[in-house]
This record gives structure tokens, sequence and C-alpha cells, in this order.
């Protein structure tokens, strides 16, 4: 049951946004962003400001380049951080984090020991990954329905993007 108490502690005032971190969320997060790497140039945009700004993108669904420029990094740099975390793994850090934190705080233990599989779940995985359709161009050999041939590839394969063939015509699974 909500309390006034909860009430005060989830209540968005002051200036900025609602998706903005409040200060204990901000305590706990700031140690798991990565410092600057030594040697090059000192870090410009206050990572708080960055990491408010894609919580912003997150919750509004807007476009990078619609992101307000008043209280947050330009679009560019917000999204060569969001890219730079992706690479390094930094928001799976957090997420472990946090998820960790809140299995101790309900009283559980921190990793899970059980896991549940239900039979949709196998029948899924015995099927393989998911397959989409992509019509690329092939060399000319013969006919005109020879240039345009439908392959299956791999969800997230760039097979069509490159020069060479897939190797197969029926994705079997991840390579």
């Amino acid at each position: 049951m909500w309390t006034e108490e909860h009430r005060r502690i989830y209540r968005r005032e002051g200036a900025g946004y609602p998706s903005d971190l409040r200060d204990a969320e901000w305590a706990r997060l700031a140690p798991l962003i990565p410092e600057a790497l030594p040697g090059g140039r000192p870090r410009k945009p206050d990572m708080r400001a960055a990491i408010n700004a894609i919580l912003y993108l997150l919750r509004t669904g807007c476009p990078w380049r619609h992101l307000p420029r008043d209280s947050f990094p330009p679009h560019s740099t917000v999204y060569n951080i969001f890219r730079k975390f992706q690479r390094e793994g930094v928001w799976e850090a957090i997420w472990a984090e946090l998820h960790t934190a809140l299995r101790e705080r309900t009283g559980r233990e921190a990793s899970p020991s059980a896991a549940v599989l239900d039979s949709q779940s196998v029948k899924s995985a015995e099927k393989g990954a998911v397959t989409t359709a992509r019509w690329v161009m092939t060399p000319a050999s013969g006919s005109r329905a020879a240039k345009s041939t439908l392959w299956s590839t791999v969800k997230g394969c760039r097979c069509g993007a490159s020069s060479t063939r897939p190797k197969s015509r029926i994705a079997t699974g991840p390579a």
C-alpha cells in the first residue's frame, strides 16, 4: 500500500525531467560508470547528464536528434556514450548489479538457484535461430530469374551486405 512516505520518495519534483536520476540513484550507478581512459583528453560531458539523456530517450522514445538541448549534452555525444557502454558491457554490469541488489533486498539469494523451462521454451530452442527472408541480388548466371534469389539468412547475419554468397541457402543456426 502506498503511504505518504512512499509518495515523497518516488515523487519527481523540481527542475529537470521525470526520467532524471535522483541523488540516491546516481550514487548507486556512479561507481559502475567507467573512468575516462588515461592519456587522452579529459572527459568533458557530465556523465550524470548523459545517463539522464539516455533515460529520457528510453522513456519518451524520441529520436536522438530531438534530444532537448537545455540540460543534456549534444545528441552525438550521448549516442557515442550509449554505444561505447554497449560495446564494453557497461549496461550488462549495471543490470546485473541492480538485479542482484533487488534480489538481496527482497530476501532472496543474489543469484537464482533454480530455473523453470516450459515445453514452449524447449520447442523454440530445438528449432534453432530465428530466420528472416531477405532478397539479395546474385551475379547474373543464365536467366533473369537467377538474378534475384530469396535466401533465408540467420537474423543479424550480414551475408547479404557483403559481396560473398552464404554457404547455404537454409540457415541451420549460428555459425
